[in-house]
C-alpha cells in the first residue's frame, strides 16, 4: 500500500533525493571518494574569469566545447551574492526541476509514470558528480526537444540546435523526426539557431572555434569500453602510463592510438548504421524521435574513447523521454542504462583509485558498467530496427490500407479512453 502510494507521487522523492546532493556538495555531508566538485571551484571558475575578459580560454587544452560553452559557464556570475560554485549548483538543480515538470506535464497515462520515476530515480545515481558538471543543462535542453516533438518541430529544432551549442550530441535528438514537414522545419530551425549563435559568438569573441582542434593528441581515457585492453594487459608488461591528461584520465603509451583509432572506426560504423537505419525506417510514432535518439547516444557513448561518469545522465534524461510515451519499447534498454548508471557511481568516485590502479576490483566494475551500457545499445538499436523497419514492412491483415503517417502520429490514447480502460 505504501509503495503504490508513493509510486504515485514521484515528487517528495525528487525533494528529498536532491537535498542530499546538495547536502554532500556543500560539504555538510561527507560523501566518500575523491572531491568532484573542484570543477567547478577550480576549472570551471577557471573559465569564467577568462570568458569574462572577452575570450574563450585558448591556452587551456582541456577547454574542449562548442562555443555556446561559454553560456554555461557564464551564467553562475549572472547570481550576485552565492559565490561562484554554489550558484552553479543552483542552476543545475533549477535545471533537474525543469525536466522534472516537464515530464510530469507530459504524462500521457499511468504508464507513462515510469518515465518521471526514470528520471527522479536516474540522476541522483550518479551521486554529487551529476550537479558539480554542466551536462544536465544540456540534457535539460534535449530533454525539452524531444517533448516538443513533431507537434512543435521548430521548437524542437530550435532547443536542438542551442543544446548542441553546448555539446555536439543533442542534434542527435532529431534523427527520429518523419520524413517531411517535421525533418524540414525541425532541421532547418536548428541549422538556423547552431549558424547565427557560432557566428555571432565567433565574431565577438575570439577563439570560440578553437575547441575543433583541441582534442588530437588525447589518449584514450581509463574508464571508457576500449581503456579494458590496457586494464588488463597492464598485468602482463604494458609500459604504458596512467596521468591526467585534457582534463581527464587517460592512457598513453604503446598501442594506444591504435586503440583509439578502433574506436573512432566504431563510431563511424555506428553513424553508418543510424544512416541506414533513417533510410529504411518506415514507421514513425509519437515515440520514434525519443527512441532513436536514445538509441544514436548510446551508440556513440559507449564506441567513444571518454565515457566520463556525467554522461551517464544523458542516457538517464533520454531513457526518461522514452518511457513517457507508451508505445516506446525501450524499457529494458532503459532498466540497463539505470543498472550502468549506479555502477558508474561505484567506480566513480568511490571506488576510481582501484580503476586507477588496474586492479580486479576496478576492472570488475568497468566490465560490469560498459558490459551493461553494450547490451543497453544492442538490444535499443535492435528494438528500434525491429519496430520501424522489420514490423512495418509486415503486411497488414484486413481490407483496406494500413495507416498511413497520420494514424502512426496521431496522439496516444489517454488514460481512461476505451483504448486503456479495459
Amino acid at each position: 500500500m505504501v509503495v503504490a502510494s508513493v509510486a504515485r507521487h514521484p515528487v517528495p522523492v525528487w525533494v528529498v533525493t536532491r537535498a542530499v546532493l546538495l547536502l554532500c556538495l556543500s560539504g555538510a555531508v561527507t560523501f566518500p571518494g575523491p572531491d568532484v566538485t573542484t570543477d567547478v571551484s577550480v576549472i570551471y571558475q577557471g573559465w569564467h574569469e577568462i570568458l569574462r575578459t572577452g575570450t574563450y580560454p585558448l591556452d587551456d587544452v582541456t577547454w574542449q566545447y562548442p562555443p555556446g560553452a561559454a553560456l554555461a559557464i557564464l551564467a553562475p556570475g549572472l547570481l550576485p551574492g552565492l559565490g561562484y560554485a554554489p550558484a552553479f549548483f543552483l542552476l543545475t538543480l533549477v535545471c533537474d526541476l525543469l525536466v522534472l515538470v516537464l515530464l510530469l506535464r507530459t504524462e500521457s497515462g499511468g504508464a507513462a509514470r515510469r518515465g518521471t520515476w526514470v528520471w527522479v530515480a536516474g540522476v541522483p545515481l550518479l551521486g554529487p558528480t551529476v550537479y558539480a558538471r554542466y551536462d544536465l543543462m544540456v540534457t535539460a535542453a534535449a530533454v525539452g526537444a524531444l517533448l516538443a516533438g513533431v507537434r512543435r518541430p521548430r521548437v524542437m529544432g530550435l532547443l536542438a540546435g542551442l543544446g548542441a551549442l553546448l555539446k555536439v550530441w543533442p542534434l542527435l535528438v532529431l534523427l527520429g523526426t518523419p520524413r517531411g514537414r517535421a525533418t524540414r522545419r525541425s532541421w532547418s530551425a536548428a541549422a538556423v539557431a547552431v549558424t547565427a549563435v557560432t557566428l555571432a559568438l565567433a565574431a565577438a569573441v575570439p577563439g570560440a572555434l578553437a575547441f575543433l582542434a583541441s582534442q588530437r593528441d588525447r589518449g584514450t581515457e581509463i574508464e571508457s569500453l576500449g581503456a579494458l585492453v590496457f586494464h588488463v594487459w597492464r598485468h602482463f608488461g604494458w609500459q604504458g602510463q596512467v596521468l591526467l591528461n585534457y582534463g581527464s584520465v587517460e592512457f598513453l603509451g604503446p598501442y594506444v592510438p591504435l586503440v583509439s583509432t578502433l574506436a573512432l572506426a566504431l563510431s563511424v560504423a555506428a553513424l553508418g548504421w543510424l544512416v541506414v537505419w533513417r533510410v529504411r525506417a518506415r514507421q514513425f510514432t509519437a515515440a520514434t524521435p525519443c527512441d532513436a535518439a536514445f538509441a544514436a547516444v548510446l551508440l556513440f557513448t559507449t564506441t567513444s574513447r571518454v565515457i566520463s561518469p556525467q554522461y551517464l545522465v544523458w542516457l538517464v534524461g533520454l531513457a526518461a523521454v522514452c518511457l513517457v510515451h507508451r508505445s516506446s519499447r525501450m524499457l529494458r534498454p532503459a532498466v540497463l542504462v539505470l543498472a550502468a548508471t549506479g555502477v558508474t557511481l561505484l567506480e566513480f568516485p568511490l571506488w576510481f583509485s582501484h580503476v586507477v590502479a588496474s586492479d580486479p576490483l576496478g576492472i570488475t566494475l568497468l566490465v560490469v558498467r560498459n558490459g551493461l551500457l553494450v547490451a543497453a545499445t544492442v538490444d535499443a538499436c535492435r528494438r528500434l530496427w525491429r519496430r520501424t523497419v522489420t514490423e512495418a514492412a509486415r503486411p497488414r491483415p484486413g481490407p483496406g490500407p494500413g495507416p498511413g503517417p497520420t494514424a502512426a502520429l496521431s496522439p496516444e490514447p489517454r488514460s481512461g479512453s476505451p483504448a486503456t480502460s479495459r
